[in-house]
């Protein structure tokens, strides 16, 4: 699961934080599927829920901010997409805290943080680009 120079939106704020998020989440899917010892494996899994738990919060802040910036239409629908998945992963943490660091929780995690990475900045946020495309010019 690599970053595509297609999802590039334009704005290079915003597209420097999603390289990241890609490069974080893929790290983590390599690590987690590695042979080895799962212990060891739980750190990285801790690692990369904290990350998320913070990151998102700064990288939404910042797109939306930047939304609000270009009078984006679609500014109140992406909000509440952000706030979704800011409660998934946290949901996650608890259920972390709760069942343990298991295989298969983790691996459902993995798979859900993947899936959303895809269809939100592979989709939605390249709605931001055309939008911005359309106005001629950046913001």
């Amino acid at each position: 699961m690599m970053w595509k120079e297609k999802y590039r939106i334009g704005v290079d704020v915003v597209d420097n934080q999603h390289q990241e998020l890609f490069h974080r989440v893929s790290d983590f899917l390599i690590s987690v599927q590695r042979k080895g010892d799962w212990g060891q494996k739980i750190a990285k899994v801790k690692e990369t829920l904290a990350f998320m738990q913070e990151y998102v919060i700064v990288h939404f802040r910042d797109e939306e901010n930047y939304q609000l910036q270009i009078n984006f239409p679609e500014y109140e629908e992406h909000k509440d997409v952000h706030a979704r998945f800011r409660d998934m992963i946290n949901q996650y943490a608890v259920r972390f805290e709760k069942e343990g660091f298991t295989q298969e929780l983790v691996q459902e995690f993995g798979g859900k943080l993947m899936t959303w990475l895809i269809m939100h900045v592979a989709d939605m946020d390249q709605r931001i680009g055309a939008y911005v495309r359309k106005q001629g010019g950046k913001g």
